[in-house]
């Protein structure tokens, strides 16, 4: 037997409120559901869901750093810079060959995890 594909990423926060506002009105990502009382908001991610938790103790805390596929990452960054993120640096390429190119573009959420605006 073989693991199958990722399913869901947890992501520590400190304040849910906070984050769940960021990745749902600046992102804009679908949210699915928070636990009240639990510090729990899940949002949907193309196939893979996203955990955003206040862990319960250290042993949970998660750092992590989540590449997002985009359909024109000069239009989203346009996007996301006018909803008041702040880049690391403006879409580059990473990597060509003869038959493609791969951008990116780094930012970070408001508990500091890196973040990226992938293009391929």
């Amino acid at each position: 037997m073989a693991l199958g594909a990722v399913g869901q990423i947890h992501i520590s926060v400190t304040d849910l409120d906070r984050s769940v506002a960021f990745y749902r009105d600046v992102l804009e990502l679908p949210l699915l559901f928070e636990v009240p009382g639990q510090g729990m908001a899940f949002f949907a991610a193309g196939d893979v869901r996203l955990y955003l938790g206040v862990p319960e103790s250290p042993r949970f805390r998660t750092t992590v750093l989540v590449y997002f596929w985009v359909d024109d990452i000069e239009s989203e960054h346009a996007r996301l810079t006018d909803r008041g993120v702040a880049f690391d640096s403006p879409p580059h390429v990473v990597h060509r060959d003869d038959t493609a190119e791969l951008w990116m573009s780094f930012f970070r959420d408001p508990d500091g995890h890196e973040l990226v605006a992938n293009w391929y």
